[in-house]
């Protein structure tokens, strides 16, 4: 059986690491894994998503409607954007950051209030957590995307080690001690 994965987000946060970290694992874990950056800017600020999707024989890269059993989002606008790809049964793990998009900074919009209360309303399993905050503790702004996959470990049967070695083989030496950290606090273990 095939699992989905979305990574949401604006460019410039790391999602491709993000994606790349997941996709490692999973074929250590000899699953068979398509992963593919959809569409979005690399540059900062544009929307991004990467969509992974694994199992015993994947066919094709891309997520439909109402087929993503996880959305990872770096952002809480973001989650909301793509809500409509997420199983019933499925769980947003998210960012409560909120990135204003360009309607917004030049005034033409305002950001939605209490978007993860509205998306829990609507019965969405919603795990928020404040990665910023974790990420900045860690050592680095720029590590939120280390903590959004620290967290999303959480629902996954791979041990830590394996996540962490994922970390030693993608990450920069110099950057390694950190982004474990990162991993630690997203996952919410001393």
């Amino acid at each position: 059986m095939t699992k989905n994965v979305m990574i949401v987000g604006v460019g410039g946060q790391g999602s491709l690491l993000a994606s790349k970290m997941l996709g490692h694992i999973l074929l250590q874990e000899g699953y068979d894994v398509k992963v593919s950056e959809v569409h979005g800017m690399s540059q900062r600020g544009g929307s991004v998503v990467t969509y992974v999707r694994f199992g015993e024989k994947v066919y094709s890269p891309i997520i439909d409607k109402g087929e993503a059993d996880f959305i990872i989002s770096f952002e809480q606008l973001e989650a909301a954007r793509y809500l409509e790809y997420l199983k019933p049964d499925g769980r947003i793990v998210t960012n409560i950051q909120q990135i204003d998009p360009m309607p917004v900074i030049i005034g033409a919009a305002q950001y939605p209030e209490d978007l993860i209360g509205k998306m829990k309303a609507k019965g969405v399993n919603v795990d928020a957590m404040d990665c910023l905050s974790l990420a900045e503790q860690a050592g680095s702004s720029k590590a939120v995307n280390i903590v959004l996959m620290g967290r999303l470990s959480r629902y996954f049967d791979f041990t830590v080690e394996k996540w962490e070695q994922a970390i030693r083989d993608l990450v920069p030496a110099k950057f390694v001690e950190l982004n474990l950290k990162a991993f630690a606090l997203g996952r919410g273990e001393d």
